[in-house]
C-alpha cells in the first residue's frame, strides 16, 4: 500500500456485525495500545496549558471506546487540582458496554451522535484516535462543530501518516500479541490518518482560522483550537 494518498477501506472494527465480545476485546487492546504508544499524553497537555488549578471543566470526549481517555483525565484532573464533568460520545453501541464495567460512574456514556449534543454547555471537546476514521466531509462538519460549541478550546489527537510507523507498527502489535483486529486496523488507522499538509486545506474548508497543528512523539498529529 502506497502512503503517497489517504487510504480510505474500512477498518474492521467499525463491521456493523462484530460481537459485542470481540469489539469489546479490540478496544481493551488499544487501550493498551495507547498506553504503549503515549497517547494521552498530547491530550493532557492541552488541557494542562488550557486549564487552571482550582478550576472546573465541562468536557465532553467523541468517540470514546474503552474511556480510557476520559478516565486517565479524571486521574489527571484529580492529581493536579482540576475538576472536570467528564461526558463520552459514540456512534457504536457497542462501546458503552464495554467502557462501563471499567469507568466511574460519575463519567456519564452517550450512544449517539456528538452533534445531538450541541445544546449543552462545553468548556472541552476533544477526540483521540477518531478523526481518522471520518470521510473529510465528516471530519470538516466535527471541526465546525467543536468551533462553535467549545467555551474554551478543542483538540483532535490523530495519527500521522509516516511510512516509519507504517512499517513498525506491525512488529510491536506482533510481540505485544494484541488482537488480531488490531493487529490489521491499527496498521490500516496509520494508513487512513493525514500528514501536516493536508491540514490547512481542511481547516480552511472549515472556516477555521488560527488552528495550531502540531506534530507530536510518536507519530501523533494534533490540531488544536483555543479562545
Amino acid at each position: 500500500m502506497t502512503l503517497a494518498v489517504r487510504a480510505e477501506a474500512e477498518e474492521l472494527m467499525d463491521a456493523d456485525d462484530l460481537d459485542p465480545a470481540v469489539y469489546a476485546a479490540v478496544v481493551a487492546d488499544l487501550a493498551k495500545v495507547n498506553v504503549v504508544t503515549l497517547a494521552p499524553r498530547p491530550t493532557l497537555g492541552f488541557l494542562a496549558r488550557t486549564t487552571t488549578k482550582g478550576g472546573h471543566y465541562r468536557l465532553l470526549d467523541v468517540g470514546f471506546g474503552d474511556g480510557d481517555m476520559l478516565r486517565r483525565i479524571a486521574r489527571w484532573g484529580a492529581r493536579h487540582g482540576r475538576s472536570f464533568d467528564l461526558v463520552g460520545v459514540d456512534l457504536n453501541p457497542r462501546s458503552a458496554a464495554a467502557a462501563r464495567p471499567h469507568t466511574p460512574p460519575a463519567i456519564r456514556l452517550v450512544t449517539g451522535d456528538y452533534a445531538d449534543l450541541g445544546a449543552e454547555r462545553w468548556d472541552f471537546i476533544v477526540s483521540s484516535l477518531v478523526a481518522h476514521h471520518m470521510t473529510q466531509a465528516q471530519l470538516v462538519a466535527f471541526l465546525r462543530f467543536m468551533e462553535a460549541h467549545a467555551r474554551v478550546g478543542w483538540l483532535v489527537n490523530d495519527l500521522h501518516r509516516h511510512g516509519f510507523a507504517y512499517r513498525g507498527y506491525p512488529l510491536l502489535a506482533r510481540l505485544a500479541r494484541w488482537h488480531p483486529i488490531v493487529r490489521h486496523d491499527g496498521t490500516l488507522s496509520i494508513a487512513r490518518s493525514y500528514r501536516p499538509s493536508e491540514w490547512p486545506p481542511i481547516l480552511a474548508e472549515a472556516g477555521i482560522a488560527g488552528a495550531e497543528i502540531h506534530r507530536r512523539f510518536p507519530f501523533r498529529l494534533c490540531v488544536e483550537g483555543r479562545r
